[in-house]
């Protein structure tokens, strides 16, 4: 299939640069959320979802902003018990000025949430933030071609979310406020439902 499920992972405080424990993920930022959504949004029982395009932004010390795209292709490399050093391999070789292709499918470089979000847009791409007031997902029209936006514990930044409340729509998962890895989970599944 040709149609991609996007997803916008928030953090505002996952580290910025490779240099953290990756065995004291919670210190780096709660970088530990950002693992669990990695593999939340790729992994099936057997398999690896390759009609994922996944975008984690972080806004932490010591460099922020960081952009991280991810997208299965034929040649990555993923396994479960190594996301973190990923992670950190893609924070490290990351280039100032550009957007840099660390691994197959794999791209990092500076860029802010709101600026993420707008290009995303221009890619005529309906864009949903999760929301618990929002729409309920299960009797959501969801085009095909949809960028789901969600945040860490702390929420969007202020500012950028009100602009980004004009372009785009508020949806729900349901009544509990969920881990943001669980969400990625749910709307994988409600899509896999649909049939997308």
């Amino acid at each position: 299939h040709n149609f991609m499920r996007e997803f916008v992972y928030f953090s505002s405080e996952a580290a910025t640069s490779g240099n953290f424990d990756v065995n004291e993920l919670m210190r780096a930022g709660r970088m530990d959320i950002a693992v669990h959504f990695i593999i939340n949004s790729f992994f099936l029982s057997h398999s690896l979802r390759d009609d994922v395009r996944l975008h984690l932004i972080f806004y932490g010390m010591p460099d922020p902003p960081k952009h991280i795209e991810i997208q299965i292709t034929p040649e990555t490399k993923l396994s479960k018990k190594d996301v973190a050093n990923l992670i950190k391999k893609i924070l490290y070789k990351y280039q100032q000025g550009k957007r840099a292709e660390v691994m197959p499918g794999c791209f990092i470089e500076k860029k802010s949430f709101l600026k993420v979000i707008e290009e995303l847009a221009k890619e005529n791409k309906e864009i949903f933030i999760l929301d618990k007031k929002g729409e309920s997902i299960r009797k959501a029209k969801i085009p095909k071609d949809s960028v789901f936006v969600v945040g860490d514990q702390n929420g969007f930044p202020k500012k950028e979310l009100k602009r980004l409340k004009k372009s785009s729509r508020l949806i729900s998962v349901g009544p509990k406020v969920y881990f943001a890895s669980q969400v990625a989970t749910l709307i994988n599944n409600e899509l896999d439902l649909r049939g997308f």
